[in-house]
């Protein structure tokens, strides 16, 4: 999350969760979304630079964002079943 800031990494953050919860039909809290979309910005982040995609400011990152977290919850869903 390049150029938003510590405060605006925690939204980011939040909202990605929010989404990635909503997107993937789970429910959970405010804690939880905001560490689901923490460490999904890692993973989109890595994903994105991986693929060659260049992002910067609000929009951007809370896409990179809420795809990591998607793609963790999946992972997290995959995991739980084996």
């Amino acid at each position: 999350m390049n150029g938003v800031g510590l405060i605006g990494a925690l939204v980011i953050g939040a909202l990605a969760g929010w989404i990635a919860e909503r997107a993937m039909n789970r429910r959970h809290g405010l804690l939880t979304n905001l560490a689901v979309g923490l460490v999904g910005s890692l993973i989109g982040g890595f994903l994105a630079n991986a693929l060659g995609f260049a992002w910067g400011g609000w929009i951007a990152s809370l896409v990179v964002s809420t795809a990591g977290a998607i793609v963790l919850l999946f992972l997290l869903g995959l995991a739980r079943r084996a």
